[in-house]
């Protein structure tokens, strides 16, 4: 059944007409079933048969502008649904101690599954005053200072470090150039390549350029399914190809941005499977898929010692940017096989204890 966000009069995207149709007759029948007392309830689940089935047929052949489309649907769970649903006694953690505390990201200590952790996220905001709060997810030079010195706090404890990445890219402004943007972007690259505990890095939405990659240095990282990860937007390609912004599906088609490119390419290790109709469609599902992928993930990085963790993410990154056949290879025969993908959704995991 579709989420309120879904159903007729919004969040339906350009290629999905057969489906919001098909939910606007579900929904007719349910309305004359309630006020005339008629059981329509052959014809209603005839209809979501259908329904599934065409939300199947679309997602299965998405093209790469679509998929962006879908990265960026407002109905997509952001980053405080994960912590929110996903993390257990999360306590955040402020400021770079140098200039603020930038709000487009987000730091913490918290328990996901049992393994207590260090969160970094990229936070959109939903609402119209969160989204210019947090800068509508673009961090400014000070995010990703704070975001290294909370990974260098969990170094010093041990703990194991997880980052959500969910940008349009890092802030361009004039302001953020003055205090190092490109630096601090450079300077966390260096230090996370030699973090001594394990970092998982999962793209939950957007994945756009330097933005991305200033918190997505770690020993795996995973794409949810139709979320995509690129050097550059769609529109900005274009528009420095082109000088025309309309190009940009052209753009996404070049720049192979999609979870099953990149997989394919090596560069990515994981595609965490989403609901049928993508993950704004069923929050919950998408978030214990997440949740699954890094608490299997943490469970193999951590019966690695801490010579051969850094050695496995040295050759793992030194890879990329070999022929893909290559590329792919040496990341395969690496300690700790990568795991493709996660099993079904739907089972609630119990409390237990906190491991560290």
């Amino acid at each position: 059944m579709a989420s309120e966000g879904n159903r007729v009069g919004g969040g339906y995207l350009d290629f999905e007409q057969k489906v919001a149709e098909l939910e606007q007759q579900i929904e007719e029948l349910r309305r004359l079933g309630t006020k005339k007392g008629i059981d329509y309830s052959v014809e209603i689940r005839r209809l979501e048969k259908d329904r599934i089935a065409e939300l199947k047929r679309v997602y299965s052949s998405l093209t790469a502008w679509q998929t962006v489309q879908v990265a960026r649907h407002p109905q997509r769970p952001l980053l405080s649904d994960y912590l929110s649903l996903m993390v257990k006694d999360f306590r955040e953690l402020h400021g770079d101690r140098c200039f603020g505390d930038d709000r487009a990201i987000v730091t913490g200590i918290g328990q996901i599954a049992r393994n207590r952790v260090l969160i970094v996220g990229q936070n959109k905001g939903k609402t119209t005053k969160e989204k210019i709060a947090c800068n509508f997810g673009c961090p400014n030079p000070e995010g990703y200072r704070k975001a290294l010195a909370k990974m260098k706090f969990a170094e010093k404890f041990g703990l194991p470090i997880v980052t959500l990445i969910d940008t349009p890219g890092a802030y361009p402004g004039i302001g953020a150039e003055e205090r190092g943007q490109a630096q601090a972007i450079a300077v966390n690259l260096s230090k996370m390549s030699r973090l001594r505990v394990p970092v998982v890095s999962v793209c939950i939405g957007e994945g756009g350029s330097g933005g991305a990659l200033g918190i997505a240095v770690g020993d795996r990282l995973a794409m949810l399914e139709f979320a995509y990860y690129s050097v550059i937007s769609p529109e900005g390609c274009a528009g420095i190809l082109w000088r025309d912004g309309s190009q940009a599906p052209d753009a996404a088609q070049a720049l192979k941005l999609t979870s099953k490119d990149l997989h394919r390419l090596g560069l990515v290790d994981a595609i965490i499977p989403e609901p049928v109709g993508g993950a704004h469609r069923n929050v919950h599902d998408t978030v214990y898929n997440v949740e699954s992928y890094i608490s299997q993930t943490l469970s193999q990085l951590q019966k690695m010692n801490t010579s051969e963790l850094l050695d496995t993410r040295y050759r793992k990154w030194r890879s990329v940017g070999m022929d893909s056949v290559v590329s792919v290879h040496a990341v395969r025969t690496c300690a700790t096989p990568i795991v493709s993908t996660v099993g079904p959704a739907g089972r609630r995991r119990a409390s237990s204890a906190a491991r560290v």
